[in-house]
């Protein structure tokens, strides 16, 4: 530390001990401004209401509102709406809060006014909150802290269940929406494959193998064609084979045979050709009729007859002509008499052979130009099916996500109603008065230590500062080292003060009083201070 500022500290220590009286005097005088000030400032009390929000008892999903937002955007929420003008001016009525107030400003001021003095402050850990009031009246502060305690519950139970509500609003009208637009979507894509079943592209492979089927069963039958054919010309050839050898036998036996006819040989011959033509007429009938038939049962029982009567007749002829004869004869006569009736059995036989396989190459040929449309169809269906998948794709591209979002929408409708039901019983999560308010004892405002330790300041820095100015003004030299630089004239040396008797008695007497007057003043503000202090007026 240098010279000057060794002085500077020299003076301002040597001007506090000169002024210490008057630094003290207005310390003193300070204390009962302050206490007056304590007296007359209106009394303020806080009244706080602590609550807790209760997670609900049943698991919470992801549609809970305490996933959604945590405890301090709830409160944030839920503060405006107990805070508001609807609800503070119920309470200023009912609890007939700042009657004079209300008489001079507006009722918007007022509720502003009583806005400011209510604190709704979320706790730094846990889901615990407070809710703190100030006012004059202990009485009405316990009031409104609690109502507004009962009002935040109310309001979080009818927020909580209008959310729920608005929240299964909304996914009912969005599932219904989705539902919908899955309903034209699935309706499109049902009525496409009604209309292309054949074509679509997982019946590809059925198609191919039946295709490939059809067209073996194709070739098979052409190849029956085929074979039936050259069936049908072997028996020609053996008819035409079979009416030369009666036609040769019939010239021969005419010669032969014509003196010996009897009429009663005629009668097996005429008998014979009529079993023929009967079997005949049944091989016909059978083509076209089954065995039930009546027709077919008359034409059986017409040839077990004749069959009889031809066996008995040859029978009788037998016995007139040797074995060898007889039958020479008689193979002879049967051929003769059925070649002049232009009939013969093997002859019908084959001629009903190749009718029936007529009618099976008929038929076969039938069914080959129908298995034809069969496979030029299955051919149609098979070359449509690249087409019909790419159509298909377009149609189905976004079938997928529609039903995953018509899916979660579900899901999310049940949930949705689930909690709406849930808070309607008012089982979600809620906040819950774990410490309701009490009746204060002592305010919060004036605060006593705080207005003495400012009156306390204040006194002191004012009797400095005064004594500050008093020195300004002062034109007396108290530093030996001033005088030199201020008059411009070197100094030689001081002279010390020296008291005369009368002075130092002066002096004393000057001590005395003002210990006296400060001792006094002393005692007169601790004798205030006891008094106020006695009736209960300061409060710690």
């Amino acid at each position: 530390m240098d010279s000057k500022q060794r002085q500077l500290a020299n003076k301002y220590i040597d001007l506090l001990l000169r002024r210490k009286v008057f630094i003290i005097a207005m310390l003193l005088l300070s204390l009962p401004v302050g206490l007056g000030v304590y007296l007359v400032t209106p009394k303020v009390y806080q009244a706080t209401s602590l609550l807790s929000y209760e997670q609900q008892k049943i698991s919470p999903n992801k549609m809970s509102a305490d996933v959604a937002s945590r405890i301090r955007d709830i409160v944030s929420t839920l503060t405006q709406i107990v805070t508001s003008r609807t609800n503070l001016e119920k309470l200023i009525v009912d609890l007939n809060l700042y009657p004079e107030a209300r008489k001079k400003l507006p009722m918007e001021d007022v509720v502003e006014g009583m806005r400011k003095v209510i604190k709704i402050e979320p706790s730094s850990q846990g889901d615990i909150f407070k809710i703190t009031f100030n006012h004059q009246s202990p009485d009405k502060v316990v009031k409104v802290t609690n109502a507004l305690a009962a009002k935040f519950i109310e309001e979080n139970l009818k927020y909580r269940e209008e959310r729920a509500t608005e929240t299964s609003s909304y996914t009912s009208n969005e599932l219904e929406t989705a539902k919908e637009t899955m309903d034209r979507k699935e309706n499109s894509m049902r009525d496409y494959k009604l209309k292309h079943y054949n074509e679509m592209p997982e019946q590809r492979e059925s198609n191919v193998a039946r295709l490939i089927a059809l067209q073996k069963q194709y070739q098979d039958r052409q190849v029956s064609i085929q074979d039936l054919e050259r069936t049908g010309v072997l028996i020609q050839d053996q008819i035409t084979n079979r009416k030369k050898i009666l036609e040769a036998t019939l010239a021969v036996k005419e010669e032969t045979d014509s003196s010996t006819r009897t009429p009663a040989q005629e009668i097996p011959q005429s008998r014979e050709v009529r079993l023929a033509k009967a079997k005949q007429t049944l091989e016909q009938l059978l083509s076209r009729y089954t065995e039930k038939h009546p027709e077919v049962k008359r034409v059986k029982a017409l040839i077990d007859k004749l069959e009889s009567e031809v066996s008995r007749d040859q029978q009788a002829g037998a016995a007139e002509k040797d074995d060898t004869m007889t039958v020479g004869s008689s193979g002879g006569r049967t051929g003769l008499a059925l070649a002049r009736n232009g009939v013969d059995t093997v002859v019908l036989q084959l001629e009903t052979q190749k009718k029936n396989l007529l009618l099976n190459i008929e038929a076969i040929k039938a069914e080959k130009e129908q298995q034809k449309k069969v496979i030029a169809q299955y051919e149609e269906w098979v070359s449509a099916a690249p087409v019909r998948e790419a159509e298909w794709a377009a149609l189905t591209r976004e079938y997928s996500q529609l039903k995953k979002h018509y899916d979660y929408l579900v899901a999310q409708d049940l949930e949705a109603k689930s909690m709406l039901n849930l808070e309607k019983r008012q089982k979600g999560s809620q906040f819950k008065i774990e410490d309701p308010a009490r009746m204060p004892e002592k305010p919060v405002k004036p605060n006593f230590p705080m207005i003495i330790g400012i009156v306390t300041a204040i006194g002191i820095g004012s009797g400095m500062g005064l004594s500050l100015v008093l020195d300004f003004f002062d034109t007396t030299f108290r530093d030996p080292e001033t005088i030199g630089p201020l008059l411009g004239v070197p100094l030689i040396t001081t002279i010390p003060f020296l008291e005369t008797k009368s002075e130092q008695t002066k002096r004393l007497r000057w001590q005395v009083c003002s210990a006296i007057f400060l001792i006094a003043m002393a005692i007169v503000v601790a004798a205030l201070f006891a008094v106020v202090w006695i009736k209960g007026n300061i409060i710690i």
